[in-house]
């Protein structure tokens, strides 16, 4: 395996990624210390705590996610191998002529794990599991050892990616598969057995060491536009979550019809920002080193077919990278700097560490900011709330300075008097509570999987008799819009819930002077944009399209492969939301509420003991006098901590380093 210094091309996306790990550490620790320090100064809540530890598990989980897209033949696999496996030695990944990665295929590092290729049988797409959840069940996939030390044993290993099989046609149709009926067209193809030409497996994950996959990286190689849409967590799931994708196209062949679909239907319509995390790579220019033209000749010619890919979809030029992945991978196994200086790899390598860091950090502030913000203001209110009742309590007390008994046996039954009203007003709390739990119940009840699967069972059977196009269009038209109507009715739940709860903080509020925290809102948004986008997505591919009856079974697998699955996750995911909003919206109040019962019994209890004349008015005023102090110093190292959270999440990388990256 070399180690020279063709490793070290790759060292600003290195260097990078370790600031990136290095910055969500600090953060992480930043966090753990704040935890571990309410728990100390018992200023949270299980609820407080339990929020924390969401923060930790976010960061701790966190991945930076590059994605390579492409046709056949286009070199993408070779690419991978020249950015990041280069110090290998050798080609690792496979890569030739023809149709090499047949699955889906992610590279990442699991710690404490053997390294080992993991494949998942294609006969799993029978069942209609999505991938994410056989991911729990181990024994489901087949699994091969890799031996890092011995880059040629590791290459013959990972060649099981690119296996085949032959089915018969109807084998292929019910794994959901398009089978292709020419050359012209997209899909399986015929073997010369008569057979149909499938992948043998489903999905691959590579676990391997390498310094930047165990910075918590992950690479996925994708297959040809078959693939794309015949795997629903493809272009739904994991393209999506990607912070940059990279989508290699060929210049011996330029822009295909079939290129441009794949740009248009699962990439480039994703971005609002035109190009933001996507880099086109016009790869095998190579081609153009005929040995008959000059140097500058050549150059022009790839800059125009780099100008014309930009025309063509729609990107800046900018964005457009023309590379050799195969001399680029040569020339850094062969320590030869002019080779790959020529390959041009380099500024792809550089953009590339430009457009995944960024992203992803601004992803993270964008999670984690509102978690931290809304914790740290139910810490704030809770100690501005302490401090309120020793100031309170203090002047009280002040006023009993020189006073007969019967004043302080007086203000002895106000404050019971006091402590009596709030307890009537905590007895209105628990029932509106009991309100809060039906409201709770109906928004579930809006969320509810197993009423979703209800609807989802209807729009089979609908579909499956269904025996024109007309009618297949129908029953997904209803699908979408009963799916987002309900969507729609828990949004109002939401809001009906949230409003309530609006005028009970201010009830309390302006009753016991509490601290004017706004309860925040549940946003349905983002996935109702998503079951549009998903109901738009459908509607293009039916539009135009003739029902053959064979087709029949096809296009219904084809729509609860993609839509149902992602619709069902969207689902999933507006539970888990709702159960953090639901935990979230009672907490500052409940928090605030108990410290303003403990201020109550503590001043009727400091007034008993004066009366009772176990202890002075002035060592009672001194002991106040130190929990005061003691408050004080707990804003002041809340501040602190608060300011060390803050100033990590908003931090840009060092500048020193992203201007050696630059140049």
């Amino acid at each position: 395996m070399s180690t020279t210094a063709t490793a070290e091309k790759i060292d600003h996306l290195v260097e990078r990624v370790e600031a990136y790990s290095a910055w969500r550490g600090t953060l992480s620790a930043a966090v753990a210390e704040l935890r571990a320090w309410v728990r100390n100064q018992d200023l949270g809540d299980t609820q407080a705590d339990q929020r924390l530890e969401h923060v930790l598990n976010l960061l701790r989980d966190d991945k930076l996610y590059v994605a390579f897209v492409a046709e056949f033949s286009r070199g993408k696999s070779e690419l991978i191998n020249a950015i990041f496996f280069a110090h290998f030695g050798t080609r690792v990944l496979p890569s030739s002529a023809g149709r090499t990665t047949m699955c889906p295929t992610e590279l990442l590092h699991e710690p404490g794990t053997p390294a080992a290729l993991k494949l998942l049988p294609i006969e799993t797409r029978k069942t209609g599991t999505a991938i994410a959840e056989y991911r729990n069940f181990p024994e489901e996939w087949h699994t091969v050892p890799l031996d890092v030390a011995s880059a040629e044993t590791m290459a013959e290993a990972l060649s099981h990616i690119a296996e085949v099989k032959h089915v018969p046609r109807e084998e292929a149709i019910a794994l959901g598969l398009h089978v292709a009926e020419d050359e012209t067209e997209i899909g399986m193809r015929i073997a010369e057995d008569g057979l149909i030409e499938i992948p043998r497996w489903r999905h691959a994950v590579i676990n391997l060491p390498h310094p930047l996959l165990e910075q918590g990286l992950v690479i996925l190689d994708t297959p040809g536009l078959n693939a794309l849409g015949a795997e629903p967590e493809l272009t739904l799931n994991l393209l999506p979550n990607a912070q940059a994708v990279l989508y290699v196209l060929a210049a011996d062949t330029g822009v295909t019809k079939t290129d441009i679909q794949v740009w248009h239907d699962h990439i480039g319509s994703r971005q609002e920002a035109a190009g933001r995390g996507r880099l086109v790579v016009l790869n095998k220019i190579d081609g153009l080193w005929d040995g008959l033209r000059a140097e500058d000749e050549i150059d022009a010619e790839i800059a125009r077919q780099a100008r014309e890919t930009a025309e063509t979809l729609g990107v800046p030029e900018a964005n457009v990278f023309p590379v050799s992945a195969q001399k680029a991978l040569l020339g850094k196994i062969r320590n030869d700097p002019a080779l790959v200086a020529r390959s041009r790899i380099e500024a792809l390598e550089r953009a590339l560490a430009n457009e995944l860091i960024p992203a992803r950090r601004a992803i993270v502030r964008a999670t984690l900011g509102g978690d931290m913000i809304g914790i740290i203001k139910t810490l704030r209110a809770i100690l501005a709330q302490r401090l309120k009742g020793v100031y309170e309590h203090m002047e009280e007390l002040s006023g009993l300075n020189g006073r007969n008994m019967e004043v302080i046996d007086h203000m002895m039954q106000k404050v019971r008097g006091d402590k009596e009203v709030f307890e009537r007003s905590l007895q209105r709390f628990q029932a509106t509570r009991s309100v809060f739990s039906q409201l709770t119940n109906a928004l579930y009840g809006h969320l509810a999987l197993k009423s979703l699967d209800t609807v989802i069972l209807e729009t089979r059977k609908n579909m499956t008799e269904s025996m024109t196009t007309v009618r297949l269009k129908e029953c997904m038209e209803g699908f979408f819009r009963r799916t987002y109507e309900t969507m729609e009715a828990a949004a109002r739940q939401a809001q009906e819930i949230k409003l309530m709860m609006e005028g009970v903080y201010r009830k309390f509020q302006e009753e016991y002077g509490l601290a004017n925290i706004k309860p925040g809102g549940l946003s349905v948004a983002r996935y109702l944009r998503e079951i549009r986008r998903l109901e738009a997505k459908h509607e293009q591919y039916m539009r135009g399209r003739k029902l053959v009856l064979t087709e029949q079974q096809v296009l219904t697998r084809r729509f609860f492969d993609s839509a149902v699955s992602k619709v069902r996750a969207i689902y999933k995911m507006a539970n888990r939301d709702t159960d953090q909003w639901l935990k979230n919206i009672l907490s500052p109040m409940e928090a605030q509420v108990r410290e303003h019962q403990i201020q109550l019994r503590r001043r009727l209890e400091s007034i008993k003991h004066i009366h009772q004349a176990s202890e002075t008015l002035e060592e009672r005023l001194a002991e106040l006098e130190t929990t005061r102090d003691t408050y004080r110093a707990q804003e002041r190292e809340l501040e602190y901590r608060v300011d060390a959270i803050l100033q990590r999440l908003e931090e840009r990388e060092p500048a020193m380093l992203a201007e050696a990256v630059a140049n």
